[in-house]
């Protein structure tokens, strides 16, 4: 109990914001649907939802917020959806792609939904509560006070003991409470302590790539490993860097098979995604790399991302694994599978933010990917690609693409 005390004692000298405080303000650049209001009604409890476009468990909870919206309008539940994490480099740029999502995926919501670029919704609410990540939900009772920070999974449970009071006093309340400050404070902190380690590196890694010093950059990249040896993104720039920029594939084989080993452990489809890519990427030259293995390691991540993120699913951003996946199954001579994939991963795309500066580039990617599979010129929106030179290797006996 000890520590509980001083955790208790520690958020009340830094002002933090748990189940009890007085709720903050709202402070927004536009409101883009339903009704604006810039205070909380005496009587009413509000469901205020910070979320992003881009953001796969955001969007599958968004279904779920209608279903609270219309279950308990009747009781004075108003939802207000809260777009404070648009990624664009012009607030211009992040309203217009979010109004263009809305059109597209949500075009009549039965809550209203504000728009934030400014970063005054997160300093307010996100920061001050040590809510670390989206979606977040917090709840504001008829007071005008906090009754309820957290994943909204737990809306279910929380909002009818919220309704009739007996959440903001209960012991599941108060331990989830203490749990998001304490993991809130360590994981900002190590993000501080991280952000301070990489720096400095990345400066480094950053001049070598750019003047093509493989060495240099592969030196950085170690160092960062070094600090921060669980970070995926350098572990992935490890094995680039070994593999398709200095061409030491003894070296280079040992860290992607780790990496692979590890991805599969975590069953974390970014991990997956980030080794997959080292191996099925038209644009990279295979001749040095053992045939059965390539094509062994492809087949087991292959299996794994589709059954973790499969096709008929609405959740992860499938554009980041499936375009190397559909190469794969390409590769093995199954062609109709790779089109198939290719086609989701358009389809997703197509449902992203208009804003996204990366959405160009990787529409003409697919698109690209599309047409060669199919053998023919294809355009989509204003992009359009011809096929390239990208037939299957010839399956060699008892080969993972004979077998395929």
């Amino acid at each position: 109990m000890t520590g509980v005390t001083e955790s208790a004692s520690q958020v009340g000298a830094e002002n933090v914001l748990r189940v009890g405080s007085p709720a903050p303000s709202i402070k927004v650049d536009d409101w883009l649907r339903g009704r604006p209001f810039t205070k909380f009604e005496p009587g009413k409890v509000y469901i205020i939802e910070f979320w992003a476009t881009w953001c796969g468990p955001c969007i599958a909870s968004m279904p779920n917020l209608v279903i609270l919206q219309s279950k308990y309008r009747s009781n004075g539940v108003e939802v207000v959806g809260i777009a404070a994490h648009e990624q664009a480099s012009t607030a211009d740029e992040a309203r217009a792609g979010l109004d263009a999502w809305l059109t597209k995926s949500l075009p009549n919501p039965n809550f209203p939904i504000a728009f934030d670029y400014s970063g005054e919704m997160n300093k307010l609410w996100m920061d001050s509560s040590f809510s670390v990540g989206i979606p977040s939900s917090f709840v504001v009772d008829r007071d005008g006070r906090l009754a309820f920070i957290g994943h909204p999974t737990h809306l279910d449970n929380a909002l009818p003991k919220v309704l009739n009071g007996s959440w903001a006093v209960s012991d599941e309340a108060k331990a989830l409470d203490a749990e998001r400050i304490t993991t809130g404070r360590r994981r900002k902190r190590e993000l501080s302590q991280k952000r301070a380690l990489v720096e400095p590196i990345f400066a480094r890694l950053e001049a070598a790539m750019n003047s093509k010093d493989w060495a240099a950059a592969l030196l950085a990249v170690e160092e960062a490993l070094a600090a921060i040896p669980d970070d995926v993104t350098f572990r992935g720039l490890h094995a680039e860097l070994l593999l398709h920029k200095i061409r030491d594939m003894r070296a280079g084989l040992a860290v992607l098979r780790q990496l692979v080993r590890d991805a599969i452990d975590k069953k974390s489809v970014v991990w997956m995604s980030v080794a997959i890519r080292q191996l099925f990427d038209p644009a990279k030259d295979y001749s040095g790399f053992p045939h059965a293995e390539r094509f062994a390691m492809g087949k087991d991540l292959s299996e794994h991302i589709l059954a973790a993120n499969p096709p008929e699913g609405s959740e992860g951003a499938k554009f980041l694994s499936y375009g190397a996946v559909a190469q794969y199954y390409y590769e093995t001579g199954n062609r109709d599978r790779a089109i198939e994939l290719v086609e989701v991963a358009l389809k997703w795309l197509d449902a992203a933010p208009a804003s996204d500066v990366a959405k160009r580039d990787l529409v003409q990617c697919s698109l690209q990917a599309l047409a060669s599979y199919r053998s023919e010129k294809l355009c989509y929106e204003e992009c359009c690609s011809t096929p390239q030179n990208t037939a299957p290797e010839k399956a060699q006996p008892g080969s993972p693409m004979e077998a395929a």
